[in-house]
Formats: structure tokens, C-alpha cells, sequence
């Protein structure tokens, strides 16, 4: 059988992706994430069957798509969700093991400290130590490696009269020697342990903490217990008190009965939904309204220079967003903006970004004036689908204009455009790049104890509490986005079946 060039073309792509996938398990294995690594041989298994077997032939030209699908859509909702139901926050990044031994390698220095001096010996090197408090106490090593990674380098002292032999490191070369001294831990004859605590300074210290039986962390001053609480993801000792760093752990349902009781997070989630509902319907009721009626004037036949009329009007949807926004915000300034100015002309000085009823009619009026070019583009291409003879009987039944448009142009319209306005919709409600160039959510709620502003939407609310204003708490956000998410996926189904767009 004669291969076609398209068949070739998906045998190279099958190799390449083959090839890309392989180098991606073993960085996953390296980054510990051993989960990731087996569900990327998972993947490549599949691909691999399907692409040389002739029975899944058809699927060939599946896959890819639905290996989109669950790398850049499921995989991410998946992974919020599963963040919601933790305590992840700027607090909480590391995870239990990871805290753990961030508190066994904490330090606590002792009473002796030497001046350190480092000395060549041929390929190796000598440390040199003399006590401040006493000149005879002076220390020498053996001549050692200095060496770097995970495990310390031991090396023994003993007593010594004078300096070693060799020549002294020069200071423009410690600070080069920096990760091997760091690594090296010097032992007393004593059997105190020493430890670089400066650039030429060693100095006694010894672990703070150690790992008990039961998994609690003892102190080494036998004052101290720490033990892990699991709801608040930190050691504590027995008075309450928690020690960083803190650790994730699974808290349930805890961030989303936040959401809906803690009065924190409910009284401006209210008020932000309600505005982030009324945002993208005006938002799509007022681009539609205008985009049509735009539509249905450059379809006049009579109206000259309509290319040049329609050429300018989806100039607002060429710019760029995140440069027509700024520009506004210039506009709307309430001291030098050029629409102040006129407005005060007529003794009117509104307050745009300090009011939040003129702060949201800003934002309603911005985004309307980049949204309406793209559903007047969609009508005009709609309106020259619907046939000539509907109007020329209309026009024999004696109906004008506006019975033309209600009767006939808006209903025939209305349906094949009603995805679209519900895309409409799902953009407007999730438009962050709007609010985050004008207005930052401002004016801010001055009865919340969460920042919260007046024209925030639930998108910009949610990237305020996980990287702003409210200690980066990312699993709160997280369970706030799948909120969102259940809300647009529900809205967007009800519109669906308020458009009966599925049925014939």
C-alpha cells in the first residue's frame, strides 16, 4: 500500500513527540516528582500503541487533541482542585519531609569560636585555628580535599605551636573556596564539632532539634518538643507556639467553608460575585447591542463610505488591549485626563477611580469600546447571510426599518450568535487584564478585613489573595477558582438552554 505524505508527516511527529516525552521522564524523576514521570511513560505507551497499530488507525488524529486537552485544560483544573483542599500559601511551600529537615539542620552555636586561616599543601588545603580568648589554643589540620555535596567533610584538629607551612589563601580566593568551607565541619579533639559561621571565622555549634521515635523533634537543650499539627501545618511546642517554616497538609473542605462563612472572605465574595455577574452580562448585552446596530448601518447599501467607516470602527479591536487600557486610564484621570477637562467645561469633575459606582460605569464604558468591533464584525458577516427575498417581501407588506430588524434580522441572528455571546460572557466574567490595567479592583472596600475593591471581579479578587494583598494564600485562591469555574461552566450551560442553541 502507497504511504501518503500526511501518513510520513504523523510518523515524524509520533518520533519527535516519542523522543520529547523520553526527555521529560527522567527530568521529572530528577525533580522528585515520580507521579509526573510514570504518567508521562503512561502517555507515551498509549501514543505508541495507537500510532503503530493499524486496528486504532482513525485514532491517529485524535490523540493529539485530546492529549491537549488533558495536558492544558484537565491537568490544570485537576491540579487546582487538588490544591483547594490543602493549606498551600507563601507560609505552607514546603512539604512535611522538607520542613522536617529544614528544622534538623538548624544550628545553635556553642561557646567556642576560632580565627580561621586556610593555607595551601601542594593540591590540598590546611585549616588553622587560634582562639581569641586564649593565644596557646591553637588548632591545625591534616592536609585534606576540600570537597563539595550533600554529606559534610569531616576533618579531625590537633594542637598546634605555629602556623602551617604552607602559603595563605589569599581573601580574593576564599570567597571562591566558599562551598567546600561551608561543607567542611571541623572536630575538636574534644569532639565539639566546628562550622563556618564567617568568612574567616569557624565557630562551635550543634544541631538544634533531633528526630524522636514518634516523629516529634526534641530539642538538644531538652526544654523543647515539637510536634507536627497537621491543621495548622506547623510544629508546635506544648504552649501552642509554631515554628517555621510550615508545611502542607490536607485541611478538607476548610478553604471553602472559608469562602461561604468566614465573614473575611464572604461579605466581599457576595458583593464581587453579584458585580462580576452584572460586569459580563452589561459587558455582553452592550457589545452586542451596539455591534449589531453597527452592523445592520454599514450593511446599508445607500451609506457611502462604508469600507472606510468599517475600517475605523474595528480599529478599537486591532490595538491591542494592554495598550488601549493604559490609555484610558490617562483619559479617565481625575486631575490631568483629557475627559475631565471637557467635563469641566461644564462644571462636572466626577471622581472615576475614588467612587465606585463611576469607577464600575468606567470599566462598563472601556470594555464595551473594545468589544463591541468583534460581534459588529460577527452580525455583518450574519446579516449577509440571510436572503434578500425575506426583506423584499417585508417591504411589500408595508413594514419600515424597525420591524425589518425585530422581525426578521434580530431573531435569524440571534440564534447562530448565541455560543458566542455566552463565550462573551465567560471572557467578560474572567477578564482580568481589564481590571488588573485600570482600575487594580479600586476603589477599595473600607468595611472588609480581606482587600477587596469595588470593580474587582472574582478573577482579579482571586489573584489578589494569591499573590497579593493576603499572604499569597494559594489554595484559597485555588478554591475560589473552582468556585468560578463550576459558576461559569453552570451559567453557560443555562444560557444554552435558555438559547435552545442545540436544537434544530
Amino acid at each position: 500500500m502507497r504511504r501518503s505524505p500526511l501518513h510520513y508527516g504523523l510518523a515524524a511527529l509520533g518520533v519527535i513527540s516519542l523522543l520529547a516525552g523520553l526527555a521529560l521522564v527522567p527530568l521529572f524523576y530528577r525533580a522528585h516528582q515520580p507521579l509526573f514521570a510514570l504518567g508521562m511513560v503512561v502517555l507515551l505507551g498509549v501514543a505508541v500503541f495507537i500510532y503503530t497499530s493499524p486496528r486504532f488507525y482513525p485514532y491517529r488524529y485524535v490523540v493529539p487533541g485530546v492529549m491537549a486537552v488533558a495536558v492544558f485544560i484537565v491537568f490544570p483544573m485537576a491540579y487546582t482542585l487538588g490544591i483547594s483542599f490543602t493549606n498551600y500559601s507563601s507560609q505552607h511551600l514546603l512539604s512535611k519531609e522538607r520542613a522536617t529537615d529544614v528544622l534538623l539542620q538548624k544550628q545553635i552555636a556553642g561557646d567556642q569560636s576560632f580565627d580561621m586561616k586556610l593555607y595551601t599543601a601542594g593540591d590540598r588545603y590546611q585549616l588553622f585555628f587560634q582562639s581569641d580568648d586564649d593565644d596557646s589554643k591553637k588548632f591545625v589540620t591534616a592536609p585534606f580535599e576540600l570537597k563539595t555535596g550533600k554529606d559534610e567533610n569531616h576533618v579531625p584538629l590537633t594542637a598546634a605551636t605555629a602556623e602551617p607551612n604552607g602559603q595563605p589563601v589569599l581573601l580574593k580566593d576564599l570567597f571562591k573556596l566558599q562551598a567546600g568551607l561551608k561543607n567542611t565541619v571541623a572536630v575538636l579533639p574534644t569532639g565539639e564539632e566546628l562550622r563556618q559561621s564567617s568568612l574567616r571565622r569557624f565557630a562551635q555549634s550543634k544541631p538544634a532539634y533531633k528526630l524522636a521515635a514518634d516523629g516529634s523533634l526534641v530539642g538538644t537543650d531538652g526544654k523543647s518538643v515539637l510536634k507536627a499539627n497537621m491543621k495548622t501545618g506547623f510544629y508546635e511546642d506544648a504552649q501552642g507556639q509554631q515554628f517555621e517554616p510550615g508545611f502542607r497538609s490536607n485541611v478538607g473542605w476548610n478553604n471553602y467553608w472559608r469562602v461561604f462563612n468566614d465573614p473575611a472572605f464572604h461579605q466581599p465574595f457576595l458583593r464581587i460575585f453579584a458585580w462580576t455577574i452584572g460586569f459580563a452580562s452589561l459587558n455582553t448585552l452592550f457589545t452586542f447591542a451596539i455591534g449589531i446596530i453597527l452592523a445592520v448601518l454599514l450593511n446599508w447599501e445607500a451609506l457611502k463610505f462604508r469600507g472606510t467607516y468599517r475600517m475605523m470602527l474595528f480599529l478599537p479591536y486591532a490595538v491591542p488591549a494592554f495598550i488601549s487600557i493604559p490609555v484610558f486610564k490617562g483619559l479617565f484621570n481625575e486631575n490631568l485626563g483629557e475627559i475631565n477637562m471637557a467635563l469641566g467645561l461644564f462644571g462636572l469633575h466626577p471622581g472615576w477611580f475614588s467612587e465606585p459606582n463611576l469607577a464600575r460605569a468606567m470599566v462598563l464604558i472601556v470594555n464595551t469600546w473594545l468589544g463591541y468591533p468583534y460581534m459588529m464584525i460577527l452580525c455583518m458577516g450574519l446579516i449577509k447571510a440571510i436572503p434578500e427575498e425575506l426583506y423584499e417581501a417585508s417591504a411589500l407588506a408595508g413594514a419600515g426599518p424597525l420591524m425589518n430588524f425585530f422581525r426578521i434580522t434580530l431573531p435569524l441572528i440571534l440564534r447562530p450568535i448565541a455560543p458566542l455571546l455566552i463565550a462573551s460572557f465567560a471572557f467578560n466574567f474572567n477578564n482580568l487584564t481589564l481590571i488588573a490595567l485600570l482600575t487594580s479592583g479600586g476603589p477599595d472596600f473600607l468595611d472588609t478585613q480581606v482587600p477587596a475593591g469595588a470593580t474587582d471581579l472574582l478573577v482579579s479578587y482571586t489573584y489578589r489573595i494569591a499573590f497579593q494583598d493576603s499572604g499569597q494564600n494559594y489554595a484559597l485562591a485555588s478554591a475560589i477558582s473552582s468556585i468560578v469555574f463550576l459558576l461559569v461552566a453552570t451559567l453557560a450551560v443555562v444560557n444554552l438552554k435558555l438559547f435552545k442553541v442545540n436544537k434544530n
